[in-house]
């Protein structure tokens, strides 16, 4: 049963408050959700998403940024989203101090979440589903200049028909310039997963991730924990 909380953080505007949704498993990962541009929290794809991350036992925070939150359809600056990335993430520590955490999101939502751990912010892996490279059409401008700098692991589930990454060569070109990353294909998949000719709800797409995000987690988690082990020994 999900819980709402609410997250206060401070943006160079001023303070406000952020709307989440909690739900506390029985494994020590938490795994932090932010939506896409056009959507918030509740769009299903999300809902879906995380109600079978928390059949898999984890914990789950779902949140707004603030421009939701204030009424508006477009987001504020960049700023603002990785304020609101660090205070959700710590409000997610706070809940269970001995989890690891983790930072999923949505097109935008991973694009911040990525930008917010390259200028600092303390998670233990990234998760993107549909990472928005460049605006369709525009693969000279990529968004990409920040992800060299990110040393945690980073899976990127993305649709082969994305048009927010093509050419997928240019995509494959990004992804090679990672310290630790991987990238998981959705055969015929859009930038929301939707694949054409094929009619489905959205939050069972959603759900249909969440096996796939499990296994990164437990194999990165796995990695980190042999690598306390050497360094203690």
């Amino acid at each position: 049963m999900a819980q709402a909380v609410t997250i206060e953080v401070e943006l160079p505007s001023g303070s406000a408050r952020l709307s989440g949704d909690w739900v506390q498993g029985g494994r020590d990962d938490t795994i932090v959700i932010a939506h896409g541009a056009g959507a918030g929290k509740n769009h299903p794809f999300l809902v879906g998403f995380a109600d079978a991350l928390n059949e898999e036992g984890f914990s789950t925070l779902r949140f707004n940024f603030a421009y939701v939150e204030q009424g508006r359809r477009m987001p504020g600056p960049a700023a603002h989203a990785i304020a609101a990335w660090s205070a959700v993430i710590g409000s997610a520590r706070a809940r269970v101090p001995s989890a690891r955490v983790w930072a999923a999101g949505k097109s935008y939502g991973g694009r911040m979440a990525s930008m917010a751990v390259s200028q600092g912010l303390l998670v233990d892996g990234l998760i993107y589903l549909g990472y928005p490279l460049h605006a369709p059409g525009k693969p000279e401008k990529p968004r990409a200049e920040h992800l060299p700098a990110i040393r945690v692991p980073q899976l990127f589930l993305e649709g082969t028909n994305d048009p927010f990454i093509q050419p997928l060569s240019q995509f494959d070109e990004v992804v090679a310039t990672c310290r630790d990353a991987r990238v998981e294909w959705v055969d015929g998949g859009g930038h929301s997963f939707e694949v054409k000719g094929r009619t489905r709800a959205a939050s069972d797409v959603g759900a249909d991730l969440a096996p796939v995000v499990a296994e990164f987690v437990d194999a990165a988690g796995r990695r980190t924990d042999e690598s306390t082990e050497e360094e203690k020994a």
